[in-house]
């Protein structure tokens, strides 16, 4: 049955830049700070989509995510939580497999003709059945940025549900790949329609990491005001994740405030909220050691996520 399509309002985009860039004043007391930086760390998706990837590159990927500091111990005095998630290839998701399974560690992987989307989608969908089958926990597809900037709207959402049928037990993250969207009513469209198009639980995504710019505070603003007039309007529980550009803690601490004010506490958990940005981990590391010894250790210090 075909999706229901649904009204999407107009954005103004100068109050979406300027409600943006109001969250990067916000301060959060020191006390606070090193709780935030925990919070940020455990909504890691660590990621590799590189041609050059290798089992063994995917396996000490996931050794990082479910040990991201050996020294945390030492220097802070306790342990620190897994990463969120650790996303690759259809094809290394066994490899994951071999490190992950069994622990709080999600498998992902991307899918449906990452990054383009182009694919048949008879091809798409085997390519996610296929993943979860060996073992994905959850998928990352692409929408068909040609068919929706067609104005291919049906067919687009349509698209997305068939992926969520496939997905079976495993959760879906659709990446807009918002950098190709053109505009802040584009990207508050496209994701009311894949709200309209998955499940509860599932998330929208912003980028691939492929394409500039990926996420941005203004785009994810208005990605959350989706999310949030979802559920104040039929009760459905949609996740959010930046995905690539998000660096450094500070920059978290700022998404995470936002969050926090436009869909309240109760996303500000793993299960609701992720940043797809490995960069970002060890600069909250060095951040953490920072607080705890007044020093920032110097990023050769941490293994490369």
């Amino acid at each position: 049955m075909p999706v229901a399509l649904p009204t999407s309002p107009t954005v103004d985009a100068i109050m979406a830049d300027r409600r943006a860039a109001s969250f990067t004043t916000r301060s959060i007391k020191k006390d606070a700070k090193m709780a935030a930086l925990r919070l940020a760390l455990s909504m890691v998706d660590l990621t590799t989509l590189e041609g050059k990837d290798s089992p063994e590159k995917v396996r000490s990927l996931c050794r990082k995510a479910l040990r991201p500091w050996e020294r945390d111990e030492e220097i802070l005095g306790e342990r620190l939580p897994t990463v969120a998630a650790v996303c690759v290839y259809p094809s290394m998701v066994p490899h994951a497999g071999e490190i992950l399974k069994g622990t709080p560690v999600k498998v992902a992987s991307v899918a449906t003709g990452f990054p383009s989307g182009q694919y048949p989608l008879d091809i798409r969908l085997t390519d996610v059945r296929e993943a979860v089958k060996d073992g994905a926990d959850e998928i990352d597809m692409v929408i068909n940025r040609g068919a929706f900037l067609a104005g291919k709207y049906q067919l687009v959402a349509d698209e997305i549900a068939a992926v969520a049928d496939a997905c079976g037990p495993a959760h879906l993250k659709v990446i807009l790949e918002t950098g190709e969207l053109e505009n802040y009513d584009q990207v508050r469209r496209a994701s009311d329609i894949a709200i309209a198009a998955i499940r509860p639980g599932d998330f929208i995504k912003t980028s691939t990491g492929k394409v500039a710019p990926a996420a941005t505070m203004p785009v994810t603003l208005v990605m959350l005001e989706a999310i949030r007039d979802a559920y104040l309007n039929t009760n459905t529980k949609i996740g959010m994740k930046p995905a690539g550009g998000i660096r450094t803690a500070k920059q978290a601490w700022h998404y995470l405030c936002m969050v926090n004010e436009t869909l309240g506490e109760g996303w500000l958990h793993p299960d609701w909220f992720r940043f797809g940005a490995s960069t970002l981990l060890n600069d909250l590391l060095r951040s953490m050691q920072k607080l705890k010894t007044g020093a920032y250790a110097a990023n050769y210090d941490f293994s490369e996520a």
